[in-house]
């Protein structure tokens, strides 16, 4: 079976130990191929180190993480964009709106993912978004900035039913699925069984968020076939069958060759 993890920060410091194992672990396990996305500044060049050693294996994204969007965001943004490469950077992510732990910096959060966004639509690349008890504010700027260019992963997902099809209602958007789905009453579940397997990527957003059996433990992309074991339940299907459509979804988005 061959997945794709699509979202993981394997550059996090939680791997400083053994991250080279934990990379083969996934690879072992089907996962063939990992997305990273960028949070900051910081994180680039352990983020591109990744991808010089792990070339058709790990992919780099470029963007600024919500939770670290600065007052002066814009030149954050300027320092950000010198360490883009056309043709190598995949997507433009993660990016996004966090309300859940300081609503200080909302305005400058909201100018910051507005300005990401066009700077994927001039790249023609996917945005990565990250929503995190903002769903209305990302919506209001998903609604003013909708146009064909606009595509990408709603990361992380754990929204209703109602919500997943909004998102999918722009037209150009997957729904990235993770370990929160096998938690016990997340109603992850629930909010997609009536949504198409075709609308869906995996992700694990390692090493946050990992999957039953080791909720509250640190996740690794190796955990994917978990998650798609509990899609397998959900749509009544192999789960050969999950890896086969998810893969398939994920390299269309993010307009990757096999």
């Amino acid at each position: 079976m061959t997945y794709i993890d699509t979202h993981a920060h394997l550059y996090a410091e939680q791997f400083d130990e053994d991250r080279a194992e934990m990379i083969q672990r996934a690879i072992d396990s089907g996962v063939k191929k990992l997305f990273l996305p960028n949070i900051d500044l910081a994180s680039i060049p352990k983020m591109e180190q990744l991808v010089e050693d792990y070339p058709g294996i790990c992919y780099s994204m470029m963007g600024i993480h919500p939770c670290d969007v600065a007052k002066d965001w814009e030149k954050q943004l300027e320092e950000t964009k010198k360490h883009y490469k056309k043709g190598r950077h995949i997507a433009i992510g993660e990016i996004g709106i966090d309300l859940y732990w300081d609503k200080t910096l909302q305005a400058e959060q909201t100018a910051s993912f507005r300005a990401q966004i066009n700077w994927a639509k001039e790249e023609e690349l996917p945005i990565v978004i990250h929503c995190r008890d903002a769903f209305d504010e990302i919506f209001e700027v998903l609604d003013q900035e909708n146009d064909e260019r606009l595509f990408g992963v709603f990361h992380c997902f754990t929204g209703t039913e109602e919500q997943a099809k909004r998102i999918l209602n722009y037209g150009g958007f997957k729904l990235g699925i993770g370990g929160v789905v096998t938690f016990k009453n997340s109603g992850v579940d629930k909010a997609i069984q009536n949504i198409a397997l075709e609308d869906l990527v995996l992700e694990t957003d390692a090493p946050y968020l990992s999957p039953t059996p080791f909720r509250g433990k640190r996740n690794e992309s190796s955990y994917i076939p978990l998650i798609a074991k509990k899609l397998s339940d959900i749509y009544g299907i192999s789960e050969e069958k999950v890896g086969e459509i998810t893969t398939k979804n994920a390299l269309e988005v993010f307009t990757i060759k096999a």
